[in-house]
């Protein structure tokens, strides 16, 4: 038996309690000048690249400055999201420590993560939770700002580290939101959608997963799943 078992950050592992939609909205007012209104536009499912882009657009910067600019954007963003999280509560998510330390010990399962935040990003927000040396692959907005192309990159760096080619429902994605049901549709993966966000189990269900849980917090009832 292996497996790759990718989980997404934001509400599913964590509640950083909006600490990066702040560092975002204030790296946006600083880098480009401009702010405003969600308006129903959701961070959620999305890639940092992406948000920054839509946003800055949206609220009134050229494209061709917000492009030109992106990487400046994302640097001072991992400053301020830094400063968010040293001040705010980080909350690790009901059986989640539980799940992560079961499976880190489990023989043929490699951890990863799979998150639109970007690598810097991702490791700020772990790293009050003390799991964030369990994943040891990734793939992250900085890789690509499309989360459909995130779940190839994160099996070729399993493969890189282990030798070893997963496929199918051997890599198993774990998240929150639609996006992450979906995004490893092309590669067959087992899809298991958690609704500690802000999507329902029933509107996660409709997206077609293998498997739909409220939480994390009868882990051993997740752990059998992936497993399985």
């Amino acid at each position: 038996m292996q497996r790759l078992v990718l989980f997404d950050i934001d509400c599913t592992l964590i509640d950083a309690h909006g600490a990066g939609g702040r560092a975002i909205h204030a790296a946006l007012e600083r880098v480009y000048g401009v702010s405003g209104e969600l308006d129903g536009y959701t961070f959620h499912g999305r890639t940092d690249p992406a948000i920054i882009r839509d946003l800055a657009t949206r609220w009134g910067a050229p494209a061709d400055v917000v492009q030109a600019r992106q990487d400046e954007c994302l640097e001072v963003y991992v400053g301020l999201l830094a400063e968010e999280i040293a001040g705010v509560r980080t909350d690790t998510l009901p059986g989640v420590p539980e799940l992560v330390e079961a499976l880190a010990a489990e023989p043929g399962v490699v951890l990863g993560l799979l998150t639109g935040n970007i690598a810097e990003g991702a490791a700020i927000k772990l790293a009050p939770t003390g799991i964030g040396d369990r994943f040891v692959v990734g793939a992250y907005g900085s890789d690509s700002g499309l989360r459909p192309e995130l779940p190839a990159v994160a099996v070729r760096r399993a493969e890189e580290l282990t030798g070893r080619r997963f496929a199918g429902k051997e890599i198993v994605i774990i998240g929150d939101t639609p996006a992450d049901v979906e995004c490893g549709a092309s590669l067959g993966v087992k899809a298991i959608a958690v609704a500690t966000g802000r999507h329902s189990a029933g509107d996660l269900a409709a997206h077609g997963p293998d498997h739909v849980f409220e939480d994390l917090a009868d882990w051993r009832r997740v752990l059998a799943a992936i497993l399985a």
